[in-house]
């Protein structure tokens, strides 16, 4: 394998949808390395994990050439490989503004750390919160120390879990302490200038979304699609 990166020029971009793929191979290879497997071909790990073989190798040759003819791919190159491509070569730092039940919740998620995000620290306001950490030890400070350990560069990313009519304002906040990536787990459209990455997980959407699909299948008639 030779792992060699292409050079991308500022006018190229990956979509969501190519970074949110090659999470998913990541994950893939992180499972076929803790089983042993050394080598893989792109059919191999489309057939196990139920991915498409030509969409595998697209994604990946846009980032430079990782196979090798007649082997396919070292499991653990690759993935040492797709942890630089996706910025997790170091822990990424995160804080979660909102100490309510929610964002104690993320805090606490093992997940997060076993990926290499670190949860820095909770932010809220309410002096009830305030000093009190998570279960497992993560801080809560006051949403002022949130401007200071921004702009000293000690966070990466921020994820909001405020209510709706505050979402705005903390966004808001992050951005202009020089926050660039946003998680954003309140409701509505909130609003972030260029050069700022906003992404939103709707709860309510997502379970809309399985309620119609229930809702669908009660009122199944032969031959609908």
């Amino acid at each position: 394998m030779t792992g060699r990166n292409k050079p991308r020029s500022a006018a190229e971009q990956v979509s969501d949808l190519t970074a949110g793929r090659l999470s998913v191979y990541l994950r893939c290879l992180t499972t076929l390395d803790a089983a042993g497997v050394k080598t893989i071909s792109s059919r191999s790990l489309a057939e196990r994990f139920h991915l498409n073989a030509a969409q595998i190798r697209k994604d990946l040759a846009y980032f430079g050439e990782f196979g090798v003819r007649g082997v396919g791919y070292y499991v653990a190159d690759l993935k040492t490989h797709l942890r630089a491509i996706l910025g997790l070569e170091k822990p990424v730092r995160v804080g979660i503004i909102g100490a309510g039940n929610l964002g104690r919740a993320l805090a606490d998620y093992q997940g997060f750390r076993v990926e290499g995000f670190h949860i820095v620290a909770l932010f809220d306001t309410e002096p009830n919160r305030i000093g009190h950490p998570s279960r497992q030890g993560v801080p809560v400070r006051h949403v002022d120390d949130f401007t200071r350990m921004a702009a000293a560069q000690e966070l990466d990313i921020v994820v909001i879990a405020v209510p709706e009519p505050a979402a705005q304002g903390v966004v808001n906040l992050a951005v202009e302490s020089g926050i660039r990536a946003i998680l954003n787990f309140s409701p509505g459209a909130l609003q972030v200038p260029g050069g700022v990455k906003l992404k939103n997980v709707d709860l309510t959407v997502s379970l809309e979304s399985l309620s119609f699909f229930l809702a669908r299948g009660e009122q199944h008639v032969p031959g609908e699609t």
